[in-house]
């Protein structure tokens, strides 16, 4: 599997590559971290925001015993899952994606800015991230 710089990833539009791609980012502030995946017919985002004073915008399966609200991701076609799973490390991922700048990878992009990171798929499902607010619509 072969990493891709952000410098690369972030740019308006790429290439889609012969077998998958996976890397990671993350906003200038460090609370929001996110692994995107290409494949030649797919692409999907999964993003965790490691501190936030908002309400998860669904309620808690009552099957969920670890974190709620944490972890949100996509494929480049169909809904925003919530994912249950343990509370997000803050892990020190040096590639950044500048505030202002917008990443397209096959059907998901993500547009990172001071207000949170806005991702979203061709169907226009998508969530915003920040510590005031978490949407997914």
């Amino acid at each position: 599997m072969k990493t891709l710089t952000l410098a690369a990833c972030m740019a308006a539009s790429i290439a889609l590559p012969a077998q998958a791609d996976v890397f990671m980012f993350e906003t200038p502030s460090g609370n929001i971290q996110c692994s995107v995946g290409i494949e030649r017919d797919f692409s999907d985002v999964s993003c965790e925001i490691v501190q936030t004073n908002a309400a998860p915008p669904r309620p808690r399966p009552a099957t969920c015993a670890a974190a709620w609200g944490f972890r949100y991701s996509m494929g480049d076609r169909g809904p925003v899952k919530m994912e249950c799973a343990p509370y997000p490390r803050d892990f020190d991922i040096s590639e950044k994606a500048p505030y202002g700048v917008t990443g397209e990878w096959g059907g998901v992009a993500c547009h990172s800015s001071t207000s949170g990171l806005r991702c979203w798929n061709s169907d226009g499902h998508g969530f915003m991230l920040s510590r005031r607010v978490i949407q997914v619509f």
